[in-house]
Formats: C-alpha cells, structure tokens, sequence
C-alpha cells in the first residue's frame, strides 16, 4: 500500500483541531507558515477587510482544514493563543548553543521539584531534536505571550503571538510525536505566577520622570524584599522571581543600583528558605528580564 502524506498530514490536523486547537499550515517539511506575508498581500479571500496573519486565520473548521492540506503535504502549526494553551518548550542544551548544559525537561523537572510539585502528567510531544512540548491549558482572563528564557535556560513557553509545530508534522530532522493521548492539564499555579504580567507601577509616584522619589523607590524594595523573606513553602521561587521583576525597571531606569536589588532580594530568599544558588539563579534570570524589557520609562515619549 502506497503511504500518502498529505493524507497522513491532513488527518493529523484534524486530528489537533478535534482537540479545539485551531490549526494553520505550515510550509512542507518545515516550520514556517506557509501563508502569504503582508508585503505580498492582494486584499482577497480571507484578506478582503485587510491582510490577516497566521494567528488570525488558524482554524478548528474540518471543510477549511480539508481545503488547506487538499492542495500540498503541509506540516501543522497549532497557533496557541486562539487555542487557549500554554506550551513549555524544553529544549536540548545543543540548540541552545551548549553541550554541557542541563537539558530543557531537566531543568524543568528540577523547577517542579523546588515548587513542591511533580512533573504535571500532561499532554506532551516529542521534537526531532529530542527536546518536548508540554501543552497545558491557559488560565482565563489573562493573555500570556511566549517568553525565552524567562522560566529557565532551555525552558522557553509559547502563548499568544506564538505556535508550536504539532505531532505528526515531518522535517528533513524527524517526525514531531505524541508521547500520550491525554488531555492538556491546567497550567500549574507556581508556573503561572512566575508568567503573568509584572505588575504596573502605580501611575502616581511612575508617570514624572523627575518626580519619582526615593522614598517611594525604597518603600517598594522594602516591600518586596518582605515579601519574599514571608513567601511560603511551594510559592518561594516563584515570590523571588516576581519581585525581581518588579524591581528590575528601577534598575533599568538608573533608580536603583542593581546590587542594591539583588542583595536585598538574596537575603529575602535565603531567609524564606531557599539556598543561596537557587537565590542567584533566580534573582539572574528575573533581573535580566525585567531591565531588558523596562528600558523605556512609562510616561516617556
């Protein structure tokens, strides 16, 4: 018997849209999306009202999957905002540039463990590369974006403005596979709180450039180097790893001297329990983050 792929491509697109992830085609034997980009866009068909992108025309409808993979083998993009799913993408230390490293469900095992929890027992894929994908259900009302090393090195996550590559899609590497015929979980709590949006600053003491105080800089530090000393058992990485986050704009803004944060943030950690390698790994990552991510100040042109 003859095997066909764009049969085997189109079922597992259906496949993934039974699951109600919506599903957009992605070039064959690659990773790419194999729709048009804006610059080429002729206003037609789907585009009539104005060029819709990947996220935007991804889809659980059967006739219109069908009219897609009824014209090449298409690999299968799930675009995960519109589908509701956090993915953690655990990646091989070699794609990241490292060999020696700890690889991606390593790490995240290791995460798990210090949060008080096991690895979730999820939906999951395995990637040619070796690395994985654990899809889990978002939490509703809150719009989670992809983050890259905001977890932990090789631990990235994708959401809205994201997609990962679904089990069955085939590239000159390998074949992407289910590891399991479950559900997604839910998104753990402690994973949660460490991807949720920073806090905003209070639009008092943030909006004048020259009006934000020290005083009111230091009550914040005080405040989350608190925090995190009373954070309990199971929350006390994840209470780290927000207050550096918070903290990291007035480092970014020259308010505060970064070892000024970390030393306050060290010690509030150690004295909630965590270890002194767990504080600096931590406090690294969260730091890095926030001051890439808070070079402008809020107010400013």
């Amino acid at each position: 018997m003859t095997h066909d792929p764009r049969s085997a491509l189109l079922r597992a697109a259906l496949n993934a849209a039974d699951h109600g992830w919506y599903v957009f085609p992605l070039r064959p034997g690659g990773k790419q999306p194999a729709l048009h980009g804006e610059k080429v866009c002729r206003g037609t068909g789907e585009c009539t009202d104005g060029h819709r992108k990947w996220e935007q025309r991804a889809t659980t409808i059967p006739d219109r999957i069908r009219a897609a993979w009824s014209r090449a083998p298409y690999n299968i993009g799930i675009a995960t905002g519109p589908s509701g799913l956090l993915v953690v993408d655990l990646d091989t230390p070699e794609h990241k540039g490292s060999s020696d490293a700890p690889d991606g469900a390593t790490t995240f095992g290791a995460l798990c463990e210090r949060a008080g929890q096991t690895v979730p027992d999820t939906y999951r894929t395995r990637t040619p590369s070796g690395g994985g994908h654990l899809y889990f259900t978002a939490p509703p009302c809150v719009r989670l974006t992809n983050t890259a090393g905001t977890v932990a090195d090789s631990v990235d996550t994708r959401a809205w403005g994201g997609y990962v590559v679904a089990a069955g899609s085939i590239t000159p590497a390998g074949r992407y596979e289910a590891l399991c015929d479950r559900l997604a979980a839910p998104l753990p709590d402690w994973l949660h709180t460490i991807l949720k949006p920073a806090p905003k600053a209070s639009q008092g003491p943030s909006e004048a450039l020259a009006g934000q105080s020290s005083r009111y800089v230091d009550v914040a530090l005080a405040n989350e180097a608190r925090n995190v000393a009373m954070a309990q058992h199971g929350g006390r990485e994840a209470a780290l790893f927000r207050a550096a986050r918070a903290l990291g704009r007035f480092v970014a803004w020259g308010d505060l001297p970064r070892h000024v944060v970390e030393q306050a943030l060290q010690e509030g950690g150690e004295a909630a329990g965590l270890s002194a390698s767990e504080c600096r790994s931590t406090l690294r990552s969260a730091l890095n983050w926030s001051i890439t991510h808070n070079q402008a100040r809020r107010g400013a042109a």
